[in-house]
């Protein structure tokens, strides 16, 4: 297996473990100490799996719309895809169309999770 088909796989069944909302499934692909970056500033993986073990963020879809850029920088991997999403947040329904650049690391097992995460809205309109 190539390490992009590593990092395809890994990177699959963690949006399969999103889709599925259990909250304690999906903190497995992230390292403890990962952050995602977005508008409103930082958020801890503490707070990500709280709005999911809470029912107050709950994902529903989520499409990689083109090819993702897997670039190996180290032992790291920068992954840059455009996703689209949706789900609820507080109960209301959303949709997201986004640029996402991520940074996994390989953990003690040779398991690919995620470090750091940071997204940005697709502006269509140049």
């Amino acid at each position: 297996m190539t390490l992009e088909d590593e990092i395809r796989a890994a990177g699959a069944a963690a949006d399969e473990a999103l889709l599925g909302n259990d909250a304690e499934l999906i903190s497995t692909f992230f390292t403890d100490d990962w952050v995602y970056v977005g508008p409103s500033g930082i958020t801890a993986k503490t707070e990500l799996i709280g709005w999911i073990a809470s029912g107050r963020l709950a994902h529903h879809t989520m499409e990689t719309v083109g090819p993702e850029r897997i670039a190996p920088v180290g032992d790291s991997v920068v992954v840059t895809a455009r996703r689209t999403s949706s789900g609820t947040w507080d109960g209301t329904p959303y949709r997201a169309d986004e640029w996402i650049s991520e940074i996994l690391v390989r953990d003690d097992f040779g398991l690919w999770r995620k470090a750091f995460g940071q997204k940005s809205a697709v502006n269509l309109g140049g």
